[in-house]
């Protein structure tokens, strides 16, 4: 059962702007320790970060909540699986949403698809609910 369907597209040239003038106090505001250093090891870095930003937007989307109502930017972390997909990790209000959404009986399960093509990059995020 689909509880819900996000989807985000960025200009990467945003996010090339706003850490050049703002560096670290944007990262460490939107971005977790290990989205960070996933990140900073790339080559196309402004490119990891956009695609990560977008998939925390898409996420904030199919969660119904936007950034808003206990919902931070820090509570969405990307995160790969250990076969390389990405997925999200939820903490805190994002977290307590997910969980309010997800029926008696069911877990969540967080799909993400991330792409890019410069200067765009884009994020779909597909939350269900499958048996326990």
């Amino acid at each position: 059962m689909i509880l819900g369907i996000g989807s985000d597209l960025i200009d990467i040239r945003r996010i090339e702007k706003t850490i050049a003038r703002f560096g670290d106090r944007f990262l460490d505001r939107v971005f977790t320790p290990e989205e960070r250093a996933r990140s900073d090891r790339r080559l196309n870095r402004a490119e990891s970060y956009a695609k990560r930003y977008a998939a925390k937007e898409a996420c904030s989307k199919a969660l119904g909540t936007g950034f808003r109502r206990g919902v931070y930017w820090r509570d969405l972390g990307v995160v790969n699986l250990p076969g390389g997909r990405p997925t999200l990790v939820l903490t805190g209000g994002a977290l307590r949403r997910l969980e309010a959404l997800t029926p008696a009986g069911m877990s969540a399960r967080i799909d993400v698809s991330l792409t890019d093509e410069p200067p765009i990059a884009q994020a779909l995020v597909i939350i269900t609910a499958v048996p326990l």
